[in-house]
């Protein structure tokens, strides 16, 4: 082998930690080609998965048929780049929100505005939902990074203290209430919402000014006056533009008095209260 590529290998191995991942286009930037990436996989010094990515092997050979999904994004994150995070549900059950549902055999929201063609064809162990950051006027605003999240096995598989970078639980919960109710239930995000006891309201109100969506800033004052957490006294719903007329969400539901948007029926009045709101 030339000193050259000698030195291309070197590069790889100094940046991809064992049971990683680079994609062609991460190898052409560091001056291996697709011929030189393909001899260093009959080589066993690379894994091909799919069509343009290739994963670091683990000690002792081929890893898992089913690649980790933390491994998948922090290799997007930390070693190629991509400009993606995990959000919405995913992020909250990262930060212990949803212990009733563990992140497990189900769906991993990812988000980004530029994500690579072969992660659909990735045999992941979670199938991944992807959107783009359109929801906010600064896609930056409320984004944070977690080692490991809430799951301490995963961090023995971490490297050189990377850590995750996810939507803060402020941030997550205003993208699942961008999915209702199309991709995620109401129950669901009830039985969330009840544990978001600590949530701060300068970051939510950061949020809700730069938040694009008058549906999101709606509903989520729907919740939050539902269950009425501490925080909830310090945001004042006149601050936001919340829009003006009335907005159809779902059927069979019923408009709620102050924040005009059609809500299941409970879901307009106070949490244990017979009556609505004025």
């Amino acid at each position: 082998m030339s000193r050259q590529k000698t030195d291309n290998l070197q590069r790889v191995l100094e940046a991809v930690p064992p049971g990683f991942l680079v994609d062609s286009a991460w190898l052409e930037a560091n001056r291996i080609g697709r011929r030189s990436a393909y001899q260093y996989v009959r080589r066993g010094w690379l894994e091909r998965l799919a069509r343009g990515v290739f994963r670091r092997p683990l000690p002792g050979g081929r890893g898992p048929d089913r690649i980790d999904w933390r491994s998948c994004v922090l290799s997007m994150q930390h070693i190629m780049g991509y400009p993606v995070h995990v959000g919405a549900m995913s992020a909250l059950a990262l930060h212990g929100h949803r212990h009733y549902l563990p992140l497990g055999n189900e769906s991993l929201w990812l988000h980004g505005d530029v994500l690579p063609n072969w992660l659909s064809r990735l045999p992941l162990d979670v199938s991944v939902v992807t959107r783009k950051t359109a929801l906010f006027a600064d896609p930056e605003i409320g984004l944070t990074w977690e080692r490991g999240g809430q799951d301490p096995a995963s961090q023995a598989t971490v490297p050189w203290g990377w850590a995750l970078r996810l939507s803060s639980p402020e941030r997550a919960v205003l993208e699942v209430l961008d999915e209702l109710p199309e991709h995620e239930s109401f129950h669901n995000l009830e039985m969330v919402f009840q544990g978001l006891t600590t949530l701060r309201p300068k970051v939510l109100a950061d949020l809700l000014s730069h938040c694009n969506k008058i549906k999101v800033k709606r509903l989520f004052f729907v919740f939050a006056d539902y269950h009425g957490h501490a925080w909830r006294k310090r945001l004042n719903p006149d601050d936001f533009d919340l829009g003006r007329g009335d907005r159809a969400l779902t059927r069979g539901g019923r408009l709620h008095p102050r924040y005009r948007i059609v809500v299941p029926e409970p879901y307009t009045r106070a949490r244990g209260e017979g009556g609505t709101n004025a």
